[in-house]
């Protein structure tokens, strides 16, 4: 494979305007290759609530550093992402360039500093000067409008094949409101409480705490639970922007039944960015989804799941379409997690291949086999020792991904 995504859609989704949001993105000169968009701004409506959850890498970007001095306060105005360089390990150079680009945006749409968030991605360890960005906001700034999520999410792409969008609309009261983000990711994506980059606005009227417990579980459910290639980014982010511009019913706590809804559609939309940037995994021809039951607890079901789902092994077996079943018997051992070999049920494709410990007497490889040669792959595993369940989603393991990731810098 290579090129475009074998997942990529025809067309990026239809996502209509979010009132209190308006966004740009362009090709500013800030990524080697000509004409490659690099730079995205959000202007947000005063009163604007923000959520967010960031990487747990010790190695954090500054920009990561930069939204977690803020985030706290609960407010927003502004969002600035770049391409191309994740001014990560960059020391203080790379902390003033992000105050410099925070202080920048709060200028052009009358903000404080202080409400602006900033995120980074692409290469780690160059420098980015410190006015690199704020020279080329003014131009963007010009731009603004509430349907250029397309430009916006070509602005935060780095090897992704795809840009990426998801839209969901909910009811508080008696009032819809709309849900609706952009997401990058390809390599580098194993999140450690978000994502790469994932950027989700509504016009809800939601309280900042409300909204960081909403997104919390909904992250846990979506980006927490996908990996590409185990490795967590240094500029993992996840931020959920309420502009407030709808008018419902108050809501005062996270579970408060008005919010019912709101969760479902948070939830989804998130699901599905989370799926675009697996099924948009460097080089990957097959995209892989993994139930499992029966483990001691949730928590213990996921960590499973992952451990199959990261597994060279199991990865490079579904690429060759090899219906090697052991390898998650493997997977399940070194998860770290209870598990008892002669409870251990596997199926593929809904093929049972594997119940209590034992290999079906009857089993038939050929429709796991043919299964395999598949875009879709479903992988099911029963612990038998609990109650614990979990959906994890990955991609295969390729030669493309090593030719992808061996030519990145250049």
């Amino acid at each position: 494979m290579s090129g475009v995504s074998p997942f990529a859609p025809r067309s990026f989704p239809a996502l209509p305007p979010v009132a209190g949001v308006r966004l740009a993105g362009a090709a500013t000169g800030l990524k080697k290759v000509a004409g490659a968009f690099d730079l995205m701004l959000a202007d947000l409506a005063p009163g604007t609530a923000v959520a967010g959850v960031l990487t747990r890498s010790r190695c954090p970007s500054a920009p990561v550093d930069w939204c977690r001095k803020i985030l706290a306060q609960g407010r927003a105005r502004g969002l600035v992402v770049n391409s191309g360089n994740a001014n990560a390990f960059t020391g203080t150079a790379g902390d003033r360039t992000a105050a410099r680009t925070a202080e920048a945006a709060a200028r052009l749409i009358g903000a404080r500093p202080d409400e602006i968030f900033v995120a980074s991605t692409g290469v780690i360890g160059n420098i980015l000067p410190d006015d690199a960005i704020p020279l080329r906001l003014p131009a963007l700034a010009a731009g603004l409008s509430a349907d250029a999520w397309p430009d916006a999410a070509r602005a935060i792409m780095t090897t992704d094949t795809f840009p990426k969008g998801a839209v969901r609309t909910a009811r508080i009261g008696d009032a819809q409101v709309t849900v609706a983000g952009i997401a990058k990711g390809s390599g580098m994506i194993a999140p450690d409480m978000a994502t790469m980059l994932s950027f989700v606005f509504t016009d809800a009227k939601i309280p900042a705490d409300v909204l960081q417990a909403v997104l919390r579980r909904g992250a846990d459910r979506s980006f927490n639970s996908i990996t590409v290639d185990s490795d967590t980014s240094t500029s993992d982010t996840l931020l959920l922007f309420a502009t407030g511009q709808a008018i419902h019913p108050n809501v005062t706590a996270a579970s408060s039944p008005l919010l019912r809804d709101f969760r479902r559609a948070v939830e989804e939309a998130l699901e599905d960015l989370a799926t675009q940037v697996v099924k948009d995994g460097e080089g990957a021809s097959k995209f892989i989804t993994i139930d499992v039951t029966g483990a001691a607890s949730a928590r213990a079901a996921r960590r499973i799941g992952l451990s199959i789902a990261n597994s060279p092994l199991v990865k490079t077996a579904v690429a060759g379409e090899d219906a090697n079943w052991g390898r998650i018997v493997m997977a399940v051992g070194k998860a770290g997690e209870k598990a008892d070999r002669d409870r251990l049920s596997i199926a593929m494709g809904g093929v049972q291949i594997t119940r209590n410990g034992k290999l079906l007497r009857d089993y038939d490889e050929a429709p796991v086999a043919g299964h395999l040669k598949g875009r879709t792959i479903d992988i099911a595993v029963d612990i038998g020792i609990g109650r614990g369940r979990a959906r994890v989603w990955t991609c295969d393991l390729t030669h493309d991904y090593i030719a992808i990731n061996a030519d990145y810098r250049s």
